[in-house]
């Protein structure tokens, strides 16, 4: 026989699936066309009978019997088909939607249950995929992709720097080998347009080798390349982001020539980022992308500008790697390691302020790109490895709710079930049925979900992510996710009341009247209102104890006034002014924001709590070093800086309009300094030399307030105020005290202020609440998402409660009726059911409480000066469930002395 080339092996192939194709869609026909050719060859085998002068019938019947039976026939020809599987499956989903159908209130409680848990993982899996995980978009072989962080140690604590200077990152690009890519960004707000349009938005700096780590072509014009980033000052040409494009230009070509003037520089737009291309960070867009040379060069510092190449002290930049195929994440970060010591000594040359390599020693790794699983990670990324865990005890308490549904149905369905094994289906396929049902429920349960994850997304991503995000929570990932969590649930949730149907002894159930068929006690059934129980106290004791916490922040003094203050920030984008006109327009921008409608009062000042800080040496008789002693920071302000902020001075006096640059240098202490550095002294009338032991001492005049600066947990942290003419009198921050309703007062400021600032300066208006609140951002997500779980579940466990016990009670009837036949009473009755829910509820409760208990070391870290063993916290849980509990079991109590005996017992 010749050998099969592969076109005719290709046509077998097709021919097997075509054939299959049919059997499967075209049933039907099929089995029309099996019964006509069994017929057929039949009627054959039995015209060669009759014409051996047998009888018809009797010709008939031997033709079949020679055959071996047509239905034998029929399977066996099925069976080649090769599709029985596939048939029976479909047979299978067939009958569970009729009989889904034919039930629809449980369709729909089981629906709605497993929705809710599903849809809370969903959504959390969208969250914390985007967090911790997802690659950015158009990101070229995002594995090997890393952001660099290096550590010295300083004070005998070990730090992780994640912030650079250009000369360090010319130094990774020039010594590395452990990379093919070395890119730097720097992302900041900066002013974008001109005159009343313009407006501070994102914009990233970045060098011309960051383009290659995406595959991310433009969608019109060019990228910038290595000639226009290059130093002592780049090319003012700029990329901008999709949707900036789409907004600002609509969409047209003819933006790519124009100019867009980005802080105090005129840039030439040369290309369009394609849609969707974020950088590395989460969120929106940038809405432009500059040379990183270009911008450095044309920034304005304080102190005039550095060489780029050969400075280290200014640290603006992250830095990206992608390590070289075959290269190891070890051999990656001993590469860098070198790198980073080799560079340590490059600054030192420069720079004899840093310790020697063997006190510093410092080092460096390529950690995740995801700033939440780097070595500086917020508590955010905690917070939200814990609420994805409570997603997942919502999730386990509805299926337990679920499974218990099912498993009552599966009691109901006794004798449906016997009778069927009786008629001759297997248990195997009955267990095929059950299951398909329990995961056709899972699957509807999971469109719920996705549909409730779509609705709450956009809440989770205002909580979670920072910047935004402008993509949905339901993509690809998430309905892969999605479906494995149905896939999981069906089974959890059908495995045991399949497996426990079809156990009873086929006879006796058969034989049994409707009561003794249907009503039996299950301790499964118990198990997992005991289990839904417990995980309902753990929910509810978390919520219990981040909802104290976030009160803890929230109540706590942080030394000045949030809500009614809002910051002035002038830039004067460019325009050349001396000292003496910066101090000038500096005290017109307060006198004039006094002025504005809805203003109590203003006051400049050199440094905002929460967003920058100074700080300088201090000295002072009696303290070998004060730098040991804590973090000191220093506000330089003006005389109605106290009153505008709302902090209080406890003794002497506040700073004084006649503290001027000729006056005796004064300055206000925070209270936690003056009994660091002045222990069991009065602090009022000391002596401290601020910068240097050489210069003029400044006199304590007053104690105020301690307030927070930099952390709300760090007790460490100590204030100074110096008058803003001695320390730096051209500051030109101004904090402004609103009188009244503040909605309107950003807006209404900046149309006032705006007119004087010189050439195309701006100010920009900002709540100090919109400061403050992202340090309290970790505590409000475990108190909200801690909250929203725990109440969920505890509508689940009461609802599970609740179907158990009117279960119960429903298949007792006889019982119950037998009892009030013998003389109880009505509250008997309701005390017995009543009771038999709080025992459920009270053997939960211990349960949970000894796993919160347990789970109470791991949450500590995350609360604020909260107990994780709060009593108050578990009182009120044990009070709330037994409530439930209490409420849940009344209805079918009352339903229970409402038997009617007489029914009952006819029923018999």
């Amino acid at each position: 026989m010749p050998n099969e080339g592969p076109g005719d092996i290709a046509r077998e192939l097709w021919s097997d699936l075509r054939f299959r194709l049919r059997a499967l869609f075209r049933r039907d026909a099929m089995e029309r066309e099996l019964d006509d050719e069994l017929r057929f060859h039949v009627e054959r085998e039995a015209d060669k009978h009759v014409r051996a002068g047998v009888a018809p019938d009797e010709a008939l019947r031997r033709a079949r019997v020679a055959f071996g039976g047509v239905e034998r026939m029929k399977e066996e020809s099925r069976a080649v088909r090769g599709v029985g599987f596939l048939e029976h499956t479909a047979a299978d989903l067939r009958y569970a939607a009729r009989t889904l159908a034919a039930k629809r209130g449980f369709t729909a409680a089981v629906v709605l249950t497993l929705g809710l848990g599903i849809g809370a993982n969903a959504a959390m899996f969208g969250i914390v995929d985007r967090m911790l995980f997802r690659a950015p978009p158009f990101m070229h072989d995002a594995s090997r992709v890393h952001r660099v962080f290096t550590f010295e140690t300083w004070d005998g604590k070990e730090e992780a720097i994640g912030n650079f200077a250009y000369a360090r990152y010319l130094d990774v690009a020039r010594w590395s080998h452990a990379f093919d890519v070395v890119a730097a960004g720097g992302f900041s707000p900066l002013a974008v347009g001109s005159g009343e349009d313009a407006r501070e938005m994102r914009v990233a700096a970045v060098s011309a080798s960051f383009w290659k780590l995406f595959d991310a072509p433009p969608v019109a014009g060019r990228i910038f390349s290595t000639r226009e980033d290059t130093l002592p000052s780049g090319a003012p040409v700029a990329v901008l982001g999709h949707a900036f494009w789409q907004e600002r230009y609509g969409g047209r070509h003819d933006a790519l020539g124009s100019q867009l003037m980005i802080g105090s520089v005129s840039y030439t737009i040369i290309g369009v980022a394609p849609r969707g291309f974020v950088g590395v960070e989460e969120g929106d867009a940038p809405v432009a992308f500059i040379p990183i040379t270009h911008y450095a060069a044309n920034v304005e510092l304080r102190g005039g500008r550095p060489d780029l190449a050969t400075t280290y002290n200014w640290s603006w930049l992250e830095m990206f790697v992608r390590r070289r195929e075959g290269v190891s994440q070890a051999a990656a970060d001993a590469d860098l390691t070198n790198v980073h010591r080799r560079s340590y000594d490059a600054q030192r040359a420069v720079s004899r302020n840093f310790p020697p390599p063997e006190v510093a020693k410092p080092h460096a790794r390529a950690t995740s790109l995801h700033h939440e699983r780097g070595p500086r990670a917020s508590p955010v990324s905690a917070v939200a490895a814990w609420v994805s865990g409570v997603a997942l005890v919502v999730l386990l308490i509805a299926c337990a709710n679920v499974a218990n549904l099912l498993l009552a149905r599966a009691m109901q369905r006794r004798r449906e079930i016997a009778l069927r094994l009786a008629l001759g289906v297997t248990r195997g396929r009955l267990l095929s049925q059950l299951m398909t049902e329990s995961l056709l429920l899972a699957l509807l349960g999971a469109v719920a979900g996705l549909a409730i994850a779509q609705w709450g997304g956009a809440a989770l991503r205002t909580l979670f992510l920072s910047n935004g995000d402008a993509t949905g929570v339901v993509d690809t990932r998430t309905l892969l996710f999605a479906g494995a969590m149905a896939l999981v649930t069906g089974i959890l949730t059908g495995l045991v009341p399949a497996l426990q149907a079809g156990r009873d002894d086929l006879s006796t159930t058969l034989k049994a009247g409707a009561r003794e068929g249907t009503y039996q006690r299950s301790r499964v059934r118990g198990a997992l209102l005991l289990a839904q129980g417990a995980l309902s106290v753990v929910l509810l004791v978390g919520a219990g104890l981040f909802v104290r916490s976030l009160d803890n922040v929230q109540s706590l003094r942080l030394g000045y006034d949030v809500d009614p203050v809002f910051l002035v920030s002038p830039n004067l984008r460019g325009a050349k002014l001396t000292k003496e006109e910066r101090a000038a327009l500096a005290v017109r921008l307060r006198d004039e924001a006094t002025t504005v409608p809805g203003v109590a009062r203003a006051a400049r000042a050199v440094t905002v709590p929460f967003w920058n800080t100074w700080q300088t040496s201090l000295f002072t008789a009696g303290v070998d070093s004060v730098r040991n002693l804590g973090e000191f920071t220093l506000q330089a302000a003006d005389a109605e800086y106290f009153e505008t902020v709302g902090t209080r001075i406890l003794r002497g006096r506040a700073l004084l309009p006649s503290d001027g640059a000729k006056a005796q240098r004064v300055m206000v202490v925070s209270e936690g300094m003056a009994k660091a550095l002045w222990p069991r002294q009065d602090a009022v009338g000391k002596c401290v030399q601020v910068a240097a032991d050489t210069v003029p001492c400044s006199l304590v005049v007053g104690v105020a307030e301690n307030i927070r600066q930099n952390t709300l947990t760090d007790a460490r942290e100590y204030q100074y105020y110096l008058p803003v003419e001695q320390f730096h009198p051209e500051a030109a921050d101004l904090f402004v005290r609103a009188s009244g309703d503040a909605a309107a007062l950003p807006e209404t400021l900046r149309r006032r202020l705006q007119p004087l600032m010189p050439g195309s300066g701006y100010v920009t208006v900002t709540p100090f609440r919109e400061i403050v609140d992202p340090n309290q951002r970790s505590w409000k997500l475990g108190a909200t998402m801690f909250t929203a779980f725990g109440l969920l579940s505890l509508v689940l466990a009461a609802i599970g409660l609740y179907s158990v016990i009117a279960y119960d009670v429903a298949q007792r009837s006889h019982e119950l009726g037998v009892r009030i036949a013998l003389g109880a009473r009505a509250g008997h009755l309701v005390r017995l059911v009543v009771g038999e829910g709080v025992r459920f509820a009270l053997v939960g409760m211990a349960l949970g409480g000894v796993i919160a208990l347990a789970a109470g070391r791991w949450v500590e870290p995350l609360l604020f000066a909260q107990s994780a063993r709060d009593p108050a916290v578990f009182g009120a849980v044990t009070a709330t469930l037994l409530v439930v509990a209490l409420a849940a079991s009344f209805l079918p109590a009352v339903r229970a002395a409402r038997v009617d005996p007489n029914a009952s017992l006819r029923s018999d």
